[in-house]
């Protein structure tokens, strides 16, 4: 028999399964509809597991330079099954908390594909969802009266590039490594690409970055990927931008060789392993989207600011409709569209407001525009900038290296962007983030005391250094 719900979500991960407690929380009865496990990308294959890799890479790092800190040790090494294993278990244990979620907020979660379903018997509308049980048993049949589409994505491959899982991965396949290869190429300079460059490298991989732009990081600030460059080039890491790869040239052969095109030039690489990481496509497919007027453009199914579709009871959020494709996006996103179904009439997400955080080693974050970006938006900008080297938090932490810039508006001082590279900013951008939402002056943020010793003394440095107003410098 048919099951009636107020809502049905088709996808489990992170934007899936908050908009569904949201759901439950506005009294909504309430379904998810997932093929794998609760969490998502994020959790099983992307945000989660590859932080913890990061983390055992960045302690391996610094047990290596411990004598740095007088700390003397010896014969330090990497024992990848254990890193595994913890990776595992942390992952376990989120899993576990989702899963408590979903009960504690009677939530109903169907273990399997759902798509769907054009006018029927059960409805005048497309919108019921058929689920193809994974444990095959006959298919269930749910009648909400909104669905939410919450699909994610999976990573891109290039033509002539496919995935074998010895010689050629993405970043699924490499969460997922039993060893470390000696060296890899990866193919893509950008966060995900950036991020596994960094660990792997602290790991002891001999690591070469193929990127197709002029830089590293491109969506970021300049500065920022200068320095990035840089830094990743001190370390040892090999960076090549302005390079096309050439599928074509691949040859496996106790290793992988392929050629790029760099400047007009064709140069040739070779390593035990390749990662493609040229960024994630829309899961659309297999959805039952053909049986609703709902349009995909370039990819990604097309929204409003509530995240309706074409179909007003239909809504789609997260990485399948593109935009800024991150997990806390995803949530809000989840929220917004669950409260608008609610009747709650929310305010439209404003994605310059998101913050933005690259977790390698050194960490990137930013929220708001580029410098380059506010010139071209017709700002008459002004900037501020700190280095982590005046921190003495940073000195203690023996990571010095990289600065807090910010952008703001000469006539206004309104702040129009703030970005850093350097210890530990994935942790300090929400302060950057709350004084835009504020919509505060860089003289608020630096007559806000921040205390001392800590790495947040640089953006009060950074904030007086727009107006040159500097304590350290």
């Amino acid at each position: 028999m048919a099951q009636e719900y107020d809502l049905v979500v088709l996808g489990g991960g992170t934007g899936g399964y908050v908009a569904a407690i949201r759901a439950s929380q506005l009294g909504l009865k309430t379904a998810i509809v997932e093929k794998g496990k609760l969490g998502g990308t994020c959790l099983h294959q992307g945000c989660i597991p590859s932080k913890a890799l990061l983390r055992s890479a960045e302690v391996f790092a610094t047990a290596k330079n411990s004598e740095d800190f007088g700390v003397i040790t010896s014969d330090v090494s990497i024992n990848f099954g254990k890193v595994q294993e913890r990776k595992n278990k942390i992952i376990d244990q989120l899993h576990k908390g989702v899963q408590h979620l979903m009960k504690q907020g009677k939530i109903d979660v169907y273990e399997g594909i759902g798509r769907i379903l054009g006018p029927s018997i059960f409805s005048p509308m497309p919108g019921t969802i058929s689920v193809e049980m994974n444990n095959g048993e006959e298919n269930e049949m749910l009648l909400p009266k909104n669905v939410i589409i919450a699909t994610g994505s999976r990573p891109r491959t290039l033509p002539g590039l496919e995935i074998d899982r010895e010689y050629v991965m993405t970043s699924d396949e490499a969460l997922h490594l039993e060893t470390l290869p000696n060296s890899i190429i990866i193919v893509g300079g950008g966060v995900i690409g950036i991020e596994w460059a960094s660990m792997l490298h602290d790991f002891g991989v001999d690591v070469t970055v193929i990127e197709y732009a002029d830089r590293i990081i491109p969506t970021e600030d300049k500065e920022i990927s200068k320095e990035m460059q840089r830094l990743m080039k001190k370390k040892g890491i090999k960076l090549v931008t302005s390079a096309k790869v050439l599928p074509e040239t691949m040859v496996k052969d106790n290793g992988v060789t392929i050629s790029a095109e760099v400047k007009g030039t064709v140069k040739e690489y070779k390593a035990e392993k390749i990662l493609v990481s040229v960024g994630r496509r829309a899961n659309t497919e297999g959805i039952g989207l053909e049986n609703t007027e709902i349009q995909v453009e370039n990819g990604f199914i097309a929204t409003n600011e509530f995240f309706q579709t074409k179909e007003s009871h239909i809504y789609a959020i997260g990485d399948v409709i593109g935009g800024l494709q991150l997990a806390h996006v995803a949530s809000h996103e989840g929220i917004i569209a669950v409260e608008h179904i609610a009747g709650k009439d929310p305010s439209p997400m404003q994605y310059h407001l998101v913050s933005r955080c690259i977790y390698s080693n050194p960490e990137v974050s930013s929220v708001g525009i580029t410098e380059d970006q506010a010139i071209e938006n017709g700002h008459k900008v002004k900037t501020g900038k700190f280095s982590f080297r005046a921190i003495g938090k940073a000195l203690v932490f023996g990571e010095s290296d990289g600065f807090v810039k910010i952008v703001a508006d000469e006539e206004t001082n309104d702040i129009l962007g703030v970005h850093m590279i350097g210890p530990h900013v994935t942790d300090m951008i929400t302060e950057a983030g709350l004084a835009m939402v504020l919509d505060a002056t860089p003289w608020e943020i630096a007559h806000t005391i921040h205390p001392h010793p800590t790495l947040s003394e640089a953006i009060g440095e950074a904030a007086l250094a727009v107006d040159g107003k500097a304590i350290h410098s």
